[in-house]
């Protein structure tokens, strides 16, 4: 029987792609108006297509090791760079089949660009998008899946999507940006032990070697610069150095565990001036989140839970779990979110603005606009006073060294000249 393949509307306005058996053509046409669709495009497929549309021919054009190669990670700046240019294409008119082949074309080899084509291959076999996307929850979360499941089931999938990439391009440049901001203290804080360290293991002894060759007692300074290099040098100094690495692997491993990860998000948030801009940080992705999910027509208890998950922090991430429960029990969202203590009051105040005056979604996305602005500027700040003080601080070691080993020679020079 020959194969139709066909492009039609759903009774909710999307455009849906897929293939069809019938005697002919109007048979076709008559098959897909009893399964709810308005065709508005039916082409009959020649034999070899016939062939190649087969599961099994698929199956065998699938490369052996598919498996393993959807598996990767995929950077985040690639989600958001496709999320923006899948809502240009649907907007554009293209359906969402080959909207998402298009896009599948344009990646570089690689675990995207066959998570794409495997996306596209489920919609085309009859997957909603939304369903496709949640097969890879390791690159599309459950913000990313549930916005579009509210864009297909509003006929918005352009607009939310436009949104979703609106949102995930802010994520990435604030990521960039507080991770550029910390390359230049680390540079110079890594470059400044090293220095340090290649002066105490081998610069120090010299001098060590050269004033007990003279025999003469050492300031204290340079006892105690002589000490410190010997516990460096010595078979004790990289004992204590192993233990170290291992105490801090093991802090890292116990992080990853519940009860670590509670403890650690619980201190990130005590830390002084840093705790303040991560709490400041977490709080503007959380209202963007909210206030994006709320805007897309998502119910506020099922955008409060996705909320929690995306928070990167347990502590406030229970704190949105109370608000959730409240909210279940009748109340607003302000009130329960004043009594965690962990949110500024203008937040507060401006959610209380937003349900009373029905604009809750812009109110979060303020909120969310003034905090970014609010890390930026103290991101910024706390970087120009850190470069000051990691140059002060490498210089007064260099400078301790520098007298520490002068001292005696003043010394030697003085017996010399009497």
């Amino acid at each position: 029987m020959p194969l139709f393949a066909y492009e039609a509307i759903n009774n909710k306005g999307q455009r849906e792609t897929g293939e069809v058996e019938a005697a002919n053509r109007n048979a076709a046409i008559i098959e897909i108006r009893n399964a709810g669709l308005k065709p508005t495009k039916v082409t009959q497929r020649s034999e070899a297509e016939k062939k190649a549309a087969t599961p099994a021919a698929k199956e065998k054009a699938r490369p052996a090791d598919k498996a393993k190669r959807l598996k990767g990670r995929v950077a985040s700046k690639y989600v958001a760079e496709f999320t923006a240019q899948m809502s240009v294409l649907i907007d554009a008119g293209l359906p969402v089949v080959r909207s998402l082949k298009v896009l599948a074309k344009q990646q570089k080899e690689g675990t995207f660009k066959y998570m794409i084509e495997d996306i596209a291959e489920s919609v085309e076999q009859g997957s909603s998008l939304s369903d496709a996307f949640n097969m890879h929850n390791r690159t599309f979360d459950r913000l990313y899946v549930n916005m579009v499941k509210a864009g297909e089931a509003g006929g918005v999938l352009d607009t939310i999507l436009q949104r979703l990439a609106d949102f995930l391009e802010k994520a990435q440049r604030l990521k960039q940006k507080v991770v550029g901001a910390m390359i230049y203290p680390i540079v110079v804080m890594s470059v400044a032990v090293f220095i340090l360290t290649g002066i105490m293991v081998f610069v120090v002894p010299s001098f060590e070697k050269m004033f007990k060759d003279q025999g003469f007692k050492l300031p204290l300074m340079t006892e105690i610069l002589v000490s410190v290099s010997r516990g460096i040098a010595s078979w004790q100094g990289a004992v204590g150095l192993v233990a170290l690495i291992l105490i801090a692997f093991g802090l890292m491993a116990w992080g990853r565990t519940a009860k670590g990860t509670r403890v650690k998000d619980k201190l990130k948030l005590k830390m002084p001036i840093l705790g303040n801009i991560i709490k400041k940080a977490i709080t503007a992705r959380f209202t963007r989140t909210l206030g994006t999910l709320v805007q897309a027509g998502v119910p506020i208890l099922e955008s409060l839970t996705i909320c929690k998950n995306a928070m990167g922090n347990v502590i406030l991430g229970e704190a949105i779990e109370k608000v959730a429960s409240s909210i279940k029990e009748g109340e607003s969202i302000a009130s329960p979110l004043s009594e965690t203590g962990l949110f500024d009051d203008i937040v507060v105040n401006m959610i209380d603005v937003g349900e009373e005056t029905g604009e809750l979604d812009k109110m979060l996305l303020k909120v969310a606009d003034t905090f970014d602005v609010y890390v930026d500027v103290a991101v910024e700040s706390l970087i120009s006073i850190l470069e000051p003080m990691l140059i002060v601080s490498m210089g007064g070691a260099i400078g301790f060294i520098v007298i520490a080993l002068f001292l005696p020679l003043v010394s030697l020079i003085e017996n010399i000249s009497k």
